[in-house]
């Protein structure tokens, strides 16, 4: 039983880490594919390639900040309904959207490898307790 726990744990483990480093290159790579560059005016990453959730977070925010000087400093909820800007604001929200969620499918990869790695080092510690543990003579 004891075995079952520790190899289970390191199992766990390495599926964890190679599944978050998987979706990490995939969403990276996705995001690359696309050849979006951060503006000359955002405030952070400024004309970095988005491949990465430093870049992403940027460039939604420097999107909030243009569409928001186009409509006046109106969301797209606060526009009127017949208003031309609208579908800019919607527009805007939609690429905000999709980078913020590309930077929430980079912070879980991250997350998934800790706990793979957290999952390893639980596995090998239980293989040396295991391994030292002295037998309990069976009655």
């Amino acid at each position: 039983m004891r075995a079952a726990a520790w190899i289970s744990s390191i199992v766990l483990g390495i599926v964890l880490v190679v599944g978050g480093v998987v979706t990490w290159s995939v969403v990276a790579s996705t995001l690359s594919a696309q050849r979006i560059t951060v503006s000359a005016d955002a405030d952070c990453f400024a004309g970095a390639d988005v491949d990465n959730p430093f870049a992403a977070y940027c460039q939604a925010k420097v999107i909030d900040k243009h569409t928001l000087g186009i409509t006046g400093g109106k969301t797209y909820a606060e526009l009127d309904q017949d208003d031309p800007l609208r579908q800019t604001a919607m527009t805007s929200a939609f690429l905000q959207s999709s980078l913020f969620t590309s930077v929430l499918a980079f912070g879980m990869s991250a997350v998934a490898v800790a706990m793979g790695l957290i999952f390893v080092l639980l596995g090998l510690g239980m293989r040396d307790v295991s391994r030292r543990a002295e037998p309990v003579p069976v009655p």
